[in-house]
């Protein structure tokens, strides 16, 4: 028997143990809104710990996002963590912001730097009057309440920061500012997670660090984001895809086997949190979940999800 097999017949023995999470990203279009409410649909089933929505560059999609976090609320039994940037605003136009959400139940924010406003590879500046650093950003959402905070990990180092030490200490800051959860950029090397974990722990960071996964629904897409935010694509990844960009049927088999064996690993190694970035698509994740032995909970989401 292999490795992965051997893994798979022992894994769902303890799903109790597992607790997944969600990145979903507010709809440009009514056609867009459909798939994600669809994909919404299908994932709450799992219990997911918290489902987060992202905020554009620029605060780019700002009302998307709160339309978007206000309808799971409103629509659903799902914990929703609203993305928040330091990005085109002023410290004032950010605070309403947490005060609408703390109004309306949001009890979860993920504060970010954000991207750079006019775009990748451009220079990353912030409002001359608005937040400077994530750190900031953090101090400044608990001032107002006392949320939930999740900040971001780069186990490969952010594009930006001149080492993984350096990387580290802005992390520490960030704990230091009240964040109780790091989640980590994508990455499908588990030897490099395992030791950034380990310099993370060294550095006196005991938060919980959180693997992102995705599911590569299309190769040459995520090549692309890994190429903006520093992630390495290894060969053998590359290898795996080769020859299916016009197989869908294939590749949709290929990208479900690659991510539940880099999740099956890491549980072996002892991880039991995970969030997924799932692009608004629910397939690959499930199918994924499902294959770690998580099964829907007896309580449906609310009708309305629909």
């Amino acid at each position: 028997m292999n490795a992965s097999v051997e893994r798979v017949s022992r894994l769902p023995a303890a799903p109790s143990r597992l607790r997944v999470s969600f990145e979903f990203f507010p709809p440009k279009t009514e056609a867009m809104e459909e798939t994600l409410w669809r994909s919404v649909q299908r994932l709450a089933p799992l219990a997911p710990s918290f489902v987060s929505v992202t905020y554009g560059a620029g605060g780019s999609t700002r009302e998307r996002t709160h339309q978007t976090v206000n309808r799971i609320l409103r629509e659903t039994s799902l914990r929703p963590a609203a993305h928040l940037t330091c990005v085109a605003a002023e410290r004032g136009e950010v605070d309403a912001v947490v005060e609408d959400y703390k109004a309306i139940g949001v009890r979860h924010i993920v504060a970010l730097r954000g991207d750079p406003p006019d775009g990748p590879g451009t220079r990353f500046y912030t409002h001359p009057h608005g937040y400077q650093t994530s750190v900031e950003l953090v101090e400044g959402i608990l001032r107002i309440a006392p949320f939930e905070v999740s900040v971001a990990a780069y186990p490969e180092k952010h594009p930006e920061s001149p080492s993984v030490a350096d990387d580290i200490e802005m992390l520490k800051r960030k704990v230091g500012a009240g964040a109780s959860r790091a989640i980590t950029q994508f990455f499908f090397d588990n030897d490099t997670f395992e030791r950034y974990v380990e310099k993370v722990r060294a550095a006196g960071i005991d938060v919980p660090i959180t693997p992102g996964i995705i599911p590569v629904h299309s190769f040459k897409q995520v090549a692309r984001f890994a190429e903006r935010c520093g992630a390495s694509i290894p060969a053998w990844l590359a290898a795996r895809f080769e020859g299916l960009e016009e197989d869908a049927e294939t590749r949709q088999l290929v990208a479900a086997a690659v991510a539940a064996e880099q999740v099956l690993d890491l549980i072996d190694r002892g991880i039991t949190d995970f969030h997924f970035y799932t692009m608004n698509r629910a397939d690959l994740v499930y199918a994924i979940c499902h294959l770690i032995g998580m099964r829907p909970a007896t309580a449906a989401p609310k009708e309305a999800v629909a």
